[in-house]
């Protein structure tokens, strides 16, 4: 079984645990450790890291360390689509004990300014 943390609206975290080979003190470093890491990519265009803005829709940890995470864009035409899934890519594979590490765009449901938590809202001046 895996665990899944869902970045919900705002930057709440939810995670949904289900029965896992990894310990759960390990699933909670790895968890914690692994939003760490992803708050180290930042948006060129907005002055906040990618988990804050709520770019990050889901991260799973499989049994084996893998790790799938789906992830937005403030827009689909955004100019580092191409670019950003290798940024979180990397970030994320840094992380010690994780396996390998799937990023997904996906687009459903589209990115509003309401997922942003309120340090990217106060970041971009928005709050």
């Amino acid at each position: 079984m895996s665990e899944t943390t869902e970045n919900e609206p705002n930057g709440a975290v939810d995670a949904q645990k289900t029965a896992s080979a990894i310990p759960q003190e390990e699933l909670a470093r790895l968890t914690d450790d692994i939003v760490s890491a992803l708050k180290t990519v930042y948006d060129p265009e907005i002055p906040a890291d990618i988990y804050e803005l709520g770019l990050i829709y889901k991260i799973d940890i499989e049994d084996d360390r893998s790790i799938k995470i789906d992830m937005t864009l403030t827009a689909p035409g955004c100019p580092v689509a191409g670019e950003m899934p290798g940024w979180v890519e990397n970030a994320v594979s840094a992380v010690e004990g994780v396996g390998n590490v799937e990023v997904n765009m996906v687009f459903d449901p589209p990115w509003t300014p309401d997922r942003m938590s309120e340090e990217a809202q106060y970041a971009v001046g928005w709050y």
